[in-house]
């Protein structure tokens, strides 16, 4: 494949090796940055859909409440303690602790924060977490600024989040096949983006932040499978990422101007060419594809929660006793096969947090003796569990291929059969897990998770704390300080 480039003296054509199965394509006359910054640049409450504004509100208040979770999370007091270590300009702070750090410093605690516990939105196409990296960017930009107005900061959060989810659904190859994670890769546009948006910079500032981003941009999915602790740290890299780029925008450095459809842009170095640039600019700006997030009633892998889901319906209608089970299997596609099945042995016996969080025969085995999956259930006191791991001994994964052939890309439907010592058996498949916007968590469900989230913060905050933070969340148009939102998430002490 042979592609041009203009020079000052005559048209220099380029050969670019194809790599196996990438497709060629013909890079559109302007270079999607562009698109994005004209976009981020005329967003306003006024201009958003009703349904986008609710959809920026809910998660605002989901991530806020995750991260107060995951303020008691394992790694979180490391990245916090670096980053107290490091010191710096006291420009923006930490959610729960209320340290005052440099701004992408404390992007990259909070980020972190919100996604230890497993806990944020997903969305289910995509196969990503998209306010998680562009929350905390979005807060840290309006703590940079000075005083910033809850309808700037919706408006900012609103094109990030559509930023990734766009990135997510246009994407046609799973996080296995490419093994990057997509929640980092694509969350340092969209933080960028965000940041990019509440900060106020113009057109040409903004194509330059993109570019500088792509400059960092990571996340790979073998942190899932080492069940390493970057897994949690990835999308506060990307949070940090946003800040640092926005701020070199700001003083004039130059980033990549084409960085998703140039010859060496993201979209063919990263993705290989399987994005659909179509579906990046289909009405953008008109119709918003984060208002199809997901919510998690579950703090694990979203991969697990239709296994999880077809268990505790099983065990409500069938009252299966949990001692007579004699082997459980469990159908899903590769993907999710592969992050949360694989190796048979971790899976079946964590030895960590991280691992049981990606474990469907760990969260199954858990649903059917407890009947539902918590917080607590992660903890390593959980971990130690005789009744839960004699049971997820006896879960057996494999990869359904129907299930594969018709979702190979989603987050996976599951079919669970259980086996019971007389010979009798049981069987139900979930295809849309609770949460998702088809199958939504009542209100019951929300106000308990909720709960469960504020109930885990590392420090203990104000009495009506999370009753306060909600109502200033659902009347956010009218803040004319975004920092009142931090304050209600500080600790007491």
């Amino acid at each position: 494949a042979f592609q041009c480039q203009a020079t000052t003296t005559e048209p220099q054509c380029i050969r670019r090796p194809l790599l196996h199965n990438e497709p060629t394509r013909q890079p559109p006359a302007e270079d999607y940055a562009w698109v994005l910054s004209r976009f981020a640049h005329v967003v306003t409450v006024s201009t958003l859909p009703a349904d986008a504004i609710a959809a920026a509100k809910v998660n605002l208040f989901d991530t806020l409440a995750c991260a107060a979770a995951g303020s008691s999370a394992a790694v979180v007091p490391d990245v916090r303690d670096l980053a107290l270590a490091w010191g710096g300009s006291h420009q923006a702070s930490t959610l729960v602790f209320g340290d005052r750090l440099p701004a992408h410093h404390a992007a990259w605690v909070n980020g972190t924060m919100a996604h230890a516990r497993d806990y944020d939105d997903t969305h289910d196409a995509a196969v990503l977490h998209a306010g998680v990296s562009v929350i905390p960017a979005a807060l840290a930009a309006a703590e940079l600024a000075g005083t910033t107005t809850g309808s700037d900061l919706i408006a900012g959060i609103a094109v990030g989040l559509e930023t990734v989810c766009r990135l997510g659904v246009a994407t046609q190859a799973g996080i296995i096949e490419t093994g990057y994670m997509y929640t980092p890769l694509f969350g340092h546009f969209g933080a960028t983006l965000a940041a990019a948006r509440v900060l106020g910079l113009d057109e040409a500032q903004t194509v330059n932040a993109l570019g500088i981003a792509y400059s960092q941009v990571a996340g790979n999915h073998q942190v899932t499978r080492d069940a390493a602790h970057t897994k949690r740290i990835q999308p506060g890299f990307a949070a940090m990422s946003a800040l640092v780029s926005v701020q070199m925008a700001q003083r004039g450095i130059r980033g990549v101007q084409e960085t998703f459809d140039g010859i060496d842009g993201f979209l063919r170095v990263y993705l290989h060419n399987r994005c659909d640039a179509k579906v990046l600019r289909d009405r953008l700006g008109q119709r918003y594809e984060f208002t199809r997030l997901s919510y998690k009633p579950y703090p694990c892998c979203r991969f697990n929660h239709t296994a999880i889901g077809a268990t505790l319906k099983l065990r409500s209608a069938k009252h299966i006793a949990s001692e007579r089970i004699s082997r459980i299997r469990v159908g899903l596609n590769h993907q999710a096969y592969e992050a949360v099945c694989t190796p048979v042995a971790m899976r079946k016996a964590p030895r960590t947090i991280v691992q049981a969080q990606f474990s469907i025969p760990y969260t199954v085995a858990t649903a059917l003796i407890d009947g539902g999956v918590r917080l607590e259930h992660f903890s390593d006191a959980a971990l130690q569990r005789h009744d839960i791991l004699s049971l997820a001994d006896k879960v057996d994964t494999y990869v359904d291929v129907g299930i594969e052939q018709a979702y190979g890309r989603n987050i996976s439907p599951a079919i669970v059969t259980i086996k019971m010592d007389d010979g009798s058996s049981f069987e139900e498949r979930m295809d849309v897990p609770l949460g998702h916007p088809d199958h939504p968590m009542s209100g019951a469900d929300l106000a308990d998770k909720a709960i469960d989230c504020f109930g885990a913060s590392a420090r203990p905050l104000a009495d009506g704390a999370q009753q306060r933070l909600h109502a200033l969340i659902e009347n956010i148009e009218g803040l004319d300080d975004v920092r009142r939102l931090m304050r209600e998430l500080e600790a007491l002490s």
